[in-house]
């Protein structure tokens, strides 16, 4: 127990430095942005690329982590699909509530995956990586353009090219590529990428705790409160029995019940706010969902050993 609690403990102490730097305008607001675009489009492909390059994935866990996830996302869009013809939600709030439990924060993901798992975990993260993006991306966007207050409408082939832009999506390519590959190290350019790589998880989780806004929190209570308990509580285990289903091994397990447990993504604020979703809502539930994941983790890792 104390072991894992020790792994986990400087992901949330990076998150709560982000936060109280944001909060004590140690920074000016307007620098925060540039920051969170060199993490992402700089940064955190510089980790990924060699971590996934170098790391053996030849095990039979990779394909049963990302089809538990994949399945488990399409499984809970169904149910709030479902639910909304049940409960009385205003169509932006209700895209909020639709990305809080299907969308989750790579920034607060990797680090704990790589804390406790090592690179052989951080490989089959980046599996689950490449397979979740695509699927996530498409289904808010769709709900976004029939409930968003904008109702806009987003092509095809607009859609496919802002994934395929997402630079974390294209990281994890590269390096499974150069993984399957069998392409040998390349000095220079390797130790390159190792040293932005260094740089990446503290600077990512510092953005991730700046980005914190709790101001809807107490108002909305309800919603944001059952939205964090279908993220935190619904998906964990879900993500983890479809592992075992789909004959994942003890890591691969591990890494779903993770992935569920991850909080809710801080880009999904911006999509909300792009494309007329409730923003604040949306900004609640990631502020909630990662605080109540430094609870859930250590709680869920601590249960899953000791099964």
């Amino acid at each position: 127990m104390s072991a894992l609690i020790l792994g986990v403990l400087p992901v949330f102490c990076l998150i709560a430095i982000g936060y109280g730097l944001r909060k004590s305008d140690f920074l000016p607001d307007v620098t925060w942005r540039p920051i969170e675009k060199l993490s992402i489009n700089l940064l955190y492909p510089g980790f990924l690329i060699p971590a996934i390059w170098n790391a053996d994935i030849s095990g039979g866990g990779a394909g049963a982590t990302g089809a538990a996830a994949v399945t488990s996302v399409v499984i809970i869009a169904i149910a709030t699909l479902v639910t909304k013809r049940f409960v009385t939600i205003e169509g932006p709030a209700f895209t909020s509530v639709f990305q809080g439990v299907i969308r989750w924060n790579s920034f607060v993901f990797l680090p704990v995956i790589q804390s406790i798992y090592g690179p052989d975990g951080l490989a089959l993260a980046a599996v689950v990586i490449a397979a979740m993006i695509p699927v996530t991306n498409i289904l808010c966007v769709i709900v976004l353009v029939r409930w968003g207050a904008d109702q806009r409408t987003m092509s095809p082939l607009s859609l496919a090219e802002a994934i395929l832009s997402n630079p974390i999506l294209i990281a994890c390519l590269i390096g499974l590529a150069l993984n399957f590959l069998k392409v040998p190290r390349i000095p220079g350019l390797s130790d390159t990428l190792e040293l932005l790589g260094g740089a990446a998880l503290p600077l990512g989780l510092i953005v991730a705790g700046a980005g914190l806004s709790f101001a809807e929190v107490a108002r909305r209570r309800i919603t944001i409160g059952a939205v964090s308990f279908v993220k935190l509580v619904v998906t964990p285990p879900l993500m983890w029995g479809l592992c075992i289903a789909y004959g994942g091994d003890e890591t691969a397990q591990a890494i779903a019940l993770l992935c569920g447990a991850s909080p809710g993504a801080a880009a999904s604020y911006i999509l909300a706010r792009q494309m007329g979703g409730d923003a604040p809502l949306m900004a609640g539930v990631v502020a909630l969902t990662t605080v109540g994941s430094a609870l859930s983790i250590p709680i869920l890792l601590t249960l899953f050993h000791l099964g």
